[in-house]
């Protein structure tokens, strides 16, 4: 039981240490970063672009940047060994 707790804690400190994880993308002038928690840090948008270009292009770079945290996020974890003592 006191396993448990203590993965419990380690996991709520990793936790705690995924808003430090970044991941940023970049195409066409237009950029998207967000951190390990996926709330959006910082958007450059390309002024030169259509507002349905941007539209789109955001699209494409916040999803290959959410891709790029969960990839990192779940390394991390199996890495602590943490990941497989809650059926992760």
């Amino acid at each position: 039981m006191f396993d448990q707790l203590k993965k419990l804690q380690e996991l709520k400190k990793m936790q705690d240490s995924f808003k430090e994880e970044r991941a940023s993308v970049e195409k066409r002038g237009v950029s998207v970063l967000i951190n390990g928690n996926f709330e959006v840090v910082e958007i450059k948008l390309n002024k030169d672009l259509s507002t349905e270009e941007q539209q789109e292009v955001l699209k494409q770079c916040f999803n290959e940047a959410k891709d790029s945290i969960q990839k990192s996020l779940a390394k991390k974890m199996m890495s602590s060994g943490l990941g497989s003592g809650f059926g992760f």
